[in-house]
């Protein structure tokens, strides 16, 4: 009888049973925020001495700083407080967006350290220019990371288009084509004066901001949640899935390009080439259109329909239930399709909820099957203050790290 199963994977050697118990202690002190050794070995199901051995290669290697004595209230000697470093590895993020570029520092606990951010419109420049922009920016902020001793292990770019294998092969407000993102500014950050090569990865605005939304907004609190579709508004219309706590990212990694899901096969061109996408509904120039604003105004325009809207200007507060609707209109086929627990906004229809937010549940509310959302659910809410595509960037450098620390050690670990 022939033999069809797949070939197991090779048998996990003495490194490699101590790479994956380094990191699981290394996640244990991060999650808990301060754990004692003896708190870890429980929660590990490692014995004290084996936990006690990686701990002395985390603090060695500068992922681990010892804090002073604490008292459990049980009887024995008090425990040493561990905490994950301040200093050391750490990611950077670098968020290329239509009308701006934001770039963060965060550390092996995910605070964002170090930020810039600059507005500037990359429509219609040169995609060199553009990543050559971005690599000023992240140097100056590398400058500020060095300051804090912060040693950021490589650099992710948070790129607005359909991204894969390093290149953006269409990012149509930016009217990029193949564009070799990754390539392009490694080589531009490698020549800025004082600032080392970085190992550089990339990935699409929305999935690095829902993995933001997943690791510090709703997946990060008391009552976690782990699939969600989350929206982002900016010039164009991103978004992503997230299923049980990974992102969902489709046979060529495109998954979640809800922006170009058709609202109206009669509507207006779309930059894609295609007719009537929710962006044209839905994106920033549609917003800003439809309450006289000037389309191409980017955060300032965004800020006065803001403040129109909170006036009560009625044709702001229009424009806005129109884009509501037809977001409902649309999302109501991806909740039929993948019964997420919520669907989060986030970008700039995060301020713009209580306007947005009604119509959309009330389409929601009748499109949805089966009653499965009820008028006032909850299901559907406005993204974290905490997490941003930048910060979900860095913070997937990060993630690296913690899953191999002997790899990126000051000094290897004994």
């Amino acid at each position: 009888m022939k033999n069809t199963a797949h070939p197991l994977e090779p048998k996990a050697d003495k490194d490699t049973v101590r790479r994956h118990n380094l990191s699981l202690v290394l996640r244990a002190v991060r999650d808990e925020g301060e754990a004692t050794r003896a708190a870890v070995a429980a929660r590990v199901g490692l014995t004290r001495a084996a936990v006690s051995s990686l701990v002395e290669q985390l603090l060695a290697g500068g992922f681990l700083t010892e804090q002073g004595k604490t008292f459990s209230g049980q009887a024995g000697r008090p425990g040493t407080a561990l905490r994950v470093a301040r200093s050391g590895p750490a990611g950077l993020g670098v968020e290329i967006n239509i009308d701006y570029v934001a770039v963060c520092v965060v550390d092996l606990a995910g605070t964002d350290r170090v930020r810039l951010t600059e507005h500037v419109d990359n429509r219609g420049v040169a995609p060199a220019e553009v990543l050559e922009r971005a690599a000023r920016i992240a140097a100056r902020t590398l400058g500020s990371a060095a300051e804090q001793d912060l040693r950021p292990a490589g650099a992710r770019l948070a790129l607005p288009g359909l991204v894969s294998g390093g290149t953006v092969r269409q990012a149509p407000n930016l009217g990029w084509n193949q564009v070799a993102a990754e390539t392009l500014f490694a080589r531009a950050l490698a020549q800025c004066p004082g600032r080392p090569a970085l190992p550089v990865g990339s990935d699409n605005e929305a999935n690095a901001a829902a993995l933001a939304e997943l690791w510090f907004g709703v997946g990060a609190g008391p009552e976690p949640v782990r699939g969600f579709l989350y929206l982002t508004g900016e010039i164009g219309v991103g978004g992503a899935v997230v299923v049980d706590g990974e992102l969902l990212r489709g046979a060529h990694g495109f998954a979640g390009e809800i922006g170009h899901a058709m609202a109206d096969a009669d509507g207006p061109r779309c930059r894609c080439g295609s007719r009537g996408c929710l962006e044209q509904y839905a994106g920033q120039a549609a917003l800003l259109r439809g309450a006289g604003l000037d389309e191409t105004a980017g955060m300032p325009g965004v800020a006065e329909l803001e403040r129109r809207a909170r006036a009560g200007d009625a044709r702001t507060v229009a424009a806005l239930e129109r884009a509501g609707r037809m977001l409902g209109l649309v999302v109501s086929g991806a909740v039929n399709l993948l019964d997420p627990e919520a669907v989060v906004l986030g970008g700039i229809y995060r301020p713009l909820m209580p306007w947005l937010g009604p119509a959309a549940d009330r389409e929601l509310t009748l499109r949805v099957v089966s009653g499965l959302w009820p008028a006032g659910s909850g299901r559907l809410r406005a993204s974290s203050s905490s997490g941003d595509a930048a910060r979900g960037a860095a913070a997937a450098v990060v993630r690296e790290v913690v899953a191999n620390p002997a790899g990126y050690a000051v000094r290897a670990p004994t």
